[in-house]
């Protein structure tokens, strides 16, 4: 009988492995919840430097995270499977809470009030932490491709979703390159921001553009914008990706100049 089960063991784990590839991931990601459970029910103080302990008296209005930012990306990898599989290894050290296909598979790898590892070292406004105040979304593609009618149709159907859900100010749903203008350049400039912008996700300039007053300062402007503006050059080029994507450079000619004061007069 003992032997009869210990195969039955063995088989049953193998089985397990088998159809759920990702197995040993999902007891981790359980193990880090618990630990995080156990952070959050701690009802004690520490003491002051002063020696002062501070009294616990619990109050009853509070909540989870809320995501105030929406931060698309390319995955610059091959497939759904590689980028899946670099988020579900300790040793990469990054993430995103969602991951859609080429073919419009929609992939969650974490709750929408967890903190995922998807922006790096960025910034976007005074907000030095975009990690822990977002949404990571990466697109399968490798960054040289156009992107497929039916990636982002689930990527429109998701932003629906978590912009009514957290309530996500339209100009905030932006891309990696805004938020790390000199590290990063995803998505591309086959990502149609234009068509998004037209059903209410991110922002688009006018099409008639108003020639920008003789006064405006472009460096003010894009600071004003959210761009982190210490590398000018860079956070030109990061503009021009987002709203002028046949002209992916640094060159401040009239036409960048004058989408940089129509995307001001927005915010």
């Amino acid at each position: 009988m003992k032997k009869y089960l210990f195969h039955l063991l063995v088989i049953t784990t193998i089985y397990s492995c088998g159809s759920n590839p990702y197995r040993l991931s999902d007891k981790s990601y359980k193990k880090q919840l618990k630990k995080f459970q156990k952070t959050l029910a701690i009802t004690h103080t520490t003491p002051l430097q002063n020696g002062i302990e501070p009294q616990w008296i619990s109050t009853v209005n509070f909540n989870l995270r809320k995501p105030n930012f929406i931060i698309i990306h390319h995955t610059a990898q091959d497939s759904l499977q590689q980028t899946v599989k670099t988020f579900t290894l300790a040793k990469t050290q990054v993430s995103a809470h969602y991951v859609i296909s080429d073919n419009g598979t929609v992939v969650q790898m974490l709750n929408d009030y967890l903190r995922a590892w998807h922006g790096g070292n960025a910034s976007w406004g005074k907000n030095t932490d975009i990690n822990s105040a977002s949404i990571g979304i990466e697109l399968d593609n490798n960054g040289s491709e156009p992107f497929s009618e039916a990636q982002i149709n689930s990527l429109l159907a998701l932003l629906s979703r978590l912009k009514k859900d957290y309530n996500i100010p339209t100009q905030n749903i932006i891309a990696h390159s805004d938020i790390a203008p000199t590290r990063k350049s995803d998505p591309s400039a086959f990502f149609p921001w234009k068509n998004l912008a037209e059903l209410g996700f991110g922002l688009w300039p006018d099409t008639n553009l108003e020639k920008a007053s003789e006064n405006f300062n472009i460096e003010q402007g894009l600071r004003i914008i959210g761009y982190d503006t210490r590398n000018l050059s860079s956070a030109i080029k990061a503009f021009k990706l987002h709203y002028i994507q046949t002209e992916v450079d640094d060159v401040l000619n009239e036409k960048t100049i004058n989408t940089i004061y129509s995307i001001y007069k927005k915010q």
